[in-house]
C-alpha cells in the first residue's frame, strides 16, 4: 500500500477492525519511511451482475435503483429505513450468490414484489403497478382482486 504522504511502497498495519457490519476491514497502516499513519479499508471484490432489460440492453445492477423504486413505492407508509434497505441487501445478495452472472429485470422486479408483498400491501401494489405496467383500472382491479382472494 502506497503512503499517501511520501509515496513509498512499504507499511505495516498497525490497527485492524472490521466495520459496515462486517462488509468492510478498516486498517490503521504506518508507513516505514516517514512513520506517519493512514487507513485504509478493504472490501471484497465481486463480480458484477448485468441486468438484462426489457429490451435487451444490459447494464451492471445498481443498488441504487432498485432502492429508488422501493423508496417511491413504500413512500409514506409506515415502513422503517432499515427493512426497505434489507430488501435491498437481500436481493442483492441473492443475485451475488446466483451461478448466473446475468439476470433479467424481470427477475428483479419479481424478487422486490415478494419482499414487498410481506412487508406492506400498498406499497407491493404500488410497485406491481410501475413493475407490471398495469394499463388500465381494470388491470389494477384485477390485482387488487388477487390480493383479496389470497387473504
Amino acid at each position: 500500500m502506497k503512503c499517501p504522504y511520501c509515496g513509498y511502497e512499504e507499511s505495516k498495519v498497525v490497527d485492524s477492525r472490521s466495520s459496515d457490519d462486517g462488509e468492510r476491514i478498516r486498517r490503521r497502516r504506518e508507513c516505514a519511511r516517514c512513520f506517519k499513519r493512514f487507513t485504509t479499508y478493504e472490501t471484497v471484490e465481486l463480480i458484477p451482475v448485468i441486468v438484462v432489460k426489457r429490451d435487451n440492453s444490459r447494464e451492471t445492477f445498481d443498488k441504487n435503483k432498485l432502492l429508488s423504486g422501493l423508496f417511491k413505492a413504500c413512500e409514506k407508509r409506515p415502513i422503517p429505513l432499515d427493512t426497505i434497505e434489507g430488501i435491498a441487501n437481500t436481493i442483492e445478495g441473492q443475485l451475488q450468490s446466483s451461478v448466473e452472472r446475468e439476470v433479467s429485470s424481470q427477475k428483479i422486479g419479481e424478487l422486490a414484489m415478494l419482499a414487498l408483498r410481506d412487508v406492506d400491501e400498498v406499497a407491493y401494489v404500488r410497485f406491481a403497478s410501475v413493475y407490471r405496467q398495469f394499463k388500465d383500472i381494470n388491470t389494477f382491479m384485477e390485482e387488487l382482486n388477487r390480493i383479496m382472494a389470497e387473504k
